[in-house]
């Protein structure tokens, strides 16, 4: 089997290594849909004699063309995405004399959510993956999905634009508070944050299912649903943790507001719930298995 004629963009990257890309990291190079004899796979290897294991070699590999223009796109999508959800609890709060005791305003954030994670999903998908969101990343990266340089370029990348877009909101709202989340004052910081964890569980889980290839294609269906699952789980937890699920998203606003209280709560309960979703579901829940032809065509090798 050619290769050549699934990825060609891929041989653009000369190299003589081995490289090891799961299905869903060949998917933004791909033009096409990768044949589902291929899609079965966990990993391949193709392009040479040996996997490259130093940190310089994982570095070159994060900081080519494809890859910057992957960090682009993980700054826009999370530009507007954060825009969006900051955005609409800073309009809340302007239209509403008591928002935070008013549950309108909590239906408006939620929906908030849901279009603009739907949308920045959908928009950075091809390029980077629609990550969107550090917990996302970091689930990739426990998963052998991206290596650590790469996740760590894309934190930057996503931190970045969310510092960003909440000092657009600040300037051009005229001195508008910026808001940040908070835990209400009957729960521990423990308690908000094994709930931020549980419901970042179930966004990157989510997250996993929407984009793996051995599923029927979803389209545009997939983003949406990973838009939909953030605006229950901030309908669910918003009064308690504020729903965050979004460690980029809780960092910019708590930075452009001046106070990094609680920030803890917003990455170890996201982190551990990202990492535990995405080991389940590659590893328990859709482990990645091999045809009897599939295996033996890479007995055999690719051409190329």
């Amino acid at each position: 089997m050619n290769i050549a004629a699934i990825c060609p963009q891929l041989l653009k990257q000369k190299t003589q290594r081995v490289y090891h890309f799961s299905v869903n990291a060949l998917l933004p190079f791909c033009p096409g849909k990768i044949p589902s004899s291929i899609s079965c796979l966990g990993h391949m290897l193709i392009f040479g004699k040996m996997a490259p294991t130093s940190l310089t070699a994982r570095f070159k590999q994060s900081v080519t063309p494809a890859s910057l223009r992957a960090y682009l796109a993980e700054f826009i999508s999370t530009f507007f995405y954060v825009f969006a959800v900051v955005g609409s609890a800073m309009a809340s709060r302007k239209l509403l004399p008591d928002a935070a005791a008013d549950p309108s305003s909590l239906v408006i954030v939620a929906i908030a959510n849901t279009f603009a994670l739907s949308s920045a999903v959908y928009i950075a998908a091809n390029a980077s993956g629609g990550h969107v969101n550090p917990a996302v990343t970091f689930g990739m990266a426990v998963g052998g999905r991206i290596n650590v340089p790469t996740a760590l370029l894309y934190w930057i990348s996503q931190m970045l634009a969310s510092v960003m877009a909440c000092i657009f909101l600040k300037v051009t709202t005229v001195g508008q508070l910026v808001p940040t989340y908070t835990i209400a004052e009957e729960m521990t910081g423990f308690g908000a944050s094994l709930l931020e964890g549980v419901m970042t569980f179930g966004l990157v889980y989510t997250v996993y299912a929407a984009g793996d290839p051995r599923r029927t294609s979803l389209s545009a269906i997939g983003p949406l649903a990973v838009g939909l699952t953030a605006g229950a789980n901030v309908l669910a937890a918003g009064p308690f943790s504020g729903g965050s699920m979004n460690p980029a998203c809780a960092f910019g606003s708590a930075v452009v507001a001046g106070g990094l209280k609680n920030q803890a709560v917003y990455w170890v309960g996201p982190l551990i719930g990202a990492a535990v979703a995405g080991l389940l579901y590659d590893n328990v829940v859709f482990p990645a298995q091999a045809p009897d032809s599939v295996r033996e065509e890479v007995s055999e090798g690719f051409s190329v």
